[in-house]
């Protein structure tokens, strides 16, 4: 039942003189105590107990409201109380954390009552146009520097290196799950209790004052939510009120062949009600509370199809993309935005709700991740395909390259058996040549291609081997790549046209100018409105010979303006090949009104553009 449909817990009403009932669920705190509400349809007798009752059962019994839902008002119980629920069913007596505990002292602690005060100081940011947005996903448990202690880092250390983010040109974070996860250290994806912040982090006011720090730097904050499974640790909603079917976990999930995923029976079961009402109250409480400005969510293939498999209609989910819709109408209702992780090139799931789609304004793309790695390790020149590229430069959405987050690394693409992309080209050298320049050449297209761009944690700083949340990154490898992370920094300059020169790069169109397989050689026209400080040329060497004279098109002759050179020996002392800039001649070539000769240095990328005045 919608929220606002539920009866309120008991308040006195002046007018009236009589008493109405609070309205929410879990813990509410007031002026004189706190009310409770907990959904547990199956059992017989429910209260609160907590370190404001000695823990006794008999304390605070709550009041069965008749449609499953239990409520009381318990008298000088305040934030910063412990708490949970007693339930009986039948012989069973069961301990659980309230579904919607806003903070945790552990995943296997007990729930605890969160005041929800907090000075925002007239927080009002607002996320850049897709189109001008460029994305750094970051883990928090590894992102900061702990002062030399064995513990996950904190929000408060990772806000200490968002200035970094700030002088990268940076304006979005995307941060892997931070609801509360089983032990310490995790990567997310294993959430506990889903309305709790991860202790280990600093609670839920440690995360909005991150996200506080973060808007006054100008960066956004997009959140990774787990909704295609919960758990399977630590999780007290399982068979939570004692009933269940055939094993199963009970009234928050599927207990039929529905809720097998590949983290265990724990799919939560999006056709009942209560349980859509609950990952819908979630979505919203990271936006309205913690200011959130957009979320990302993960697996949304397991949300909508039972076996995870786009080409299997009989195992559809057809609540689970009822329940996605309903969650990104309440993203664009906010004007947040709303990214899936769905990987099937799907373009149903960025098509309007009202279209039948699912409603998200972008998805991370295979199609453009995959190609553009393959091509980048591949030891051997003559097998590096530039027609492989093709589809990945050009790919779009619904006619709309913005419509998809493109990378070249990301958490899943840097483990699970594989590495950091210096790593997978040179495992033997990792910091070395080859690795930088292909690396580098890698990033370069995720930040001249259309799409949103994302980059992952220390990819900046050329990160090799493969992540895991129990190792940090090695921040002093900063002082080692600096010019690796100007590269990066002068690239995403570029890509959000903050020079006025390249305002291309934020435009919709592609125009391919030259492709050629043999020397490896790729170029093309990124175009907002086109003329001078808008058209963009961008041309690739993918081959290790430095190549002189190569005759490209431009699209009006006099002179183009190198913007970028990769290669150049300020980014890494192993690199070192000049180019200048190009007086491009008029004649037709290739379709273009103009052509220029133009140096390519080994494994680099050029970025041109002409001077608006």
């Amino acid at each position: 039942m919608p929220l606002l449909e539920r009866p309120l817990s008991e308040t006195t009403d002046s007018r009236a003189g009589t008493l109405a009932r609070r309205e929410g669920m879990g813990a509410i705190p007031h002026s004189t105590g706190t009310a409770f509400r907990v959904w547990a349809p199956n059992a017989q007798r429910v209260s609160v107990v907590g370190s404001f009752n000695h823990w006794d059962a008999f304390a605070n019994p709550l009041e069965s409201e008749g449609n499953g839902y239990w409520y009381g008002d318990v008298h000088g119980a305040r934030p910063g109380d412990e708490y949970r629920f007693h339930v009986v069913n039948g012989t069973m007596e069961l301990s659980r954390v309230d579904p919607y505990a806003r903070e945790t002292t552990n995943s296997a602690g007990n729930g605890v009552i969160a005041g929800l005060e907090f000075d925002w100081e007239g927080d009002a940011f607002h996320l850049a146009p897709l189109n001008e947005l460029a994305i750094y996903e970051l883990h928090i448990g590894t992102f900061g520097r702990p002062p030399g202690q064995d513990r996950p880092a904190s929000f408060e250390d990772a806000a200490k290196e968002l200035d970094h983010l700030v002088a990268l040109g940076i304006n979005a974070v995307e941060i892997m799950p931070i609801a509360e996860f089983a032990g310490d250290r995790s990567w997310g994806y294993n959430p506990a209790h889903i309305f709790a912040v991860e202790s280990a982090y600093g609670g839920p006011k440690a995360f909005k004052t991150f996200v506080k720090e973060a808007h006054r730097r100008g960066i956004g904050v997009i959140l990774d939510v787990v909704y295609n499974h919960f758990g399977p640790g630590d999780l007290d909603l399982w068979q939570f009120d004692g009933w269940s079917e055939n094993g199963g976990g009970g009234i928050y999930f599927y207990n039929d062949w529905r809720s097998k995923t590949p983290w265990g029976d724990t799919r939560p079961d999006y056709g009942r009600p209560e349980v859509r009402q609950i990952i819908r109250d979630n979505t919203v409480m990271w936006l309205d509370e913690f200011h959130v400005d957009g979320l990302r969510m993960d697996g949304t293939l397991f949300i909508r199809n039972a076996e995870g498999q786009s080409n299997k209609p009989e195992s559809d989910l057809k609540d689970g993309w009822s329940l996605m819709q309903w969650l990104t109408g309440e993203v664009r209702a906010r004007h947040k935005l709303a990214i899936a992780e769905d990987l099937q090139d799907n373009d149903w799931l960025t098509k309007p709700a009202e279209e039948g789609g699912a409603g998200f304004h972008a998805q991370w793309c295979a199609q453009f991740v995959h190609p553009v790695r393959a091509v980048a390790n591949e030891l051997d020149d003559e097998r590096r395909s530039m027609e492989r590229l093709l589809g990945a430069i050009a790919h779009r959405f619904n006619g709309d390259p913005f419509q998809r987050v493109i990378y070249s690394e990301s958490h899943d693409e840097v483990a699970n058996g594989r590495s950091r992309v210096p790593q997978e080209i040179d495992p033997q050298d990792p910091d070395g040549y080859f690795a930088q320049k292909r690396s580098t050449l890698a990033a370069g297209l995720v930040f001249t291609a259309p799409g949103v761009p994302m980059i992952f944690q220390g990819q900046e700083l050329l990160a090799d081997g493969f992540f895991e949340d129990t190792r940090p990154i090695d921040w002093e490898r900063l002082d080692e790549y600096r010019g690796i992370a100007h590269l990066y920094r002068d690239l995403i300059h570029l890509r959000l046209n903050r020079r006025g020169t390249t305002r291309g790069l934020t435009g919709a169109s592609i125009r391919l100018a030259l492709v050629d397989d043999v020397a490896k050689v790729l170029v093309f026209q990124r175009s907002h409105s086109g003329g001078p400080g808008d058209d963009t040329m961008v041309a690739l060497n993918f081959s290790r010979r430095d190549l002189t004279g190569v005759p490209i098109p431009f699209p009006a002759p006099g002179r183009w303006v190198c913007r970028l050179n990769s290669a150049w020996s300020g980014y890494s002392p192993l690199f070192g090949g000049e180019v200048g800039d190009v007086e491009a001649q008029p004649g037709s070539f290739d379709d273009y009104p103009a052509h220029g000769a133009v140096d390519l240095p080994a494994y680099t990328l050029l970025v041109f553009s002409q001077d608006s005045n």
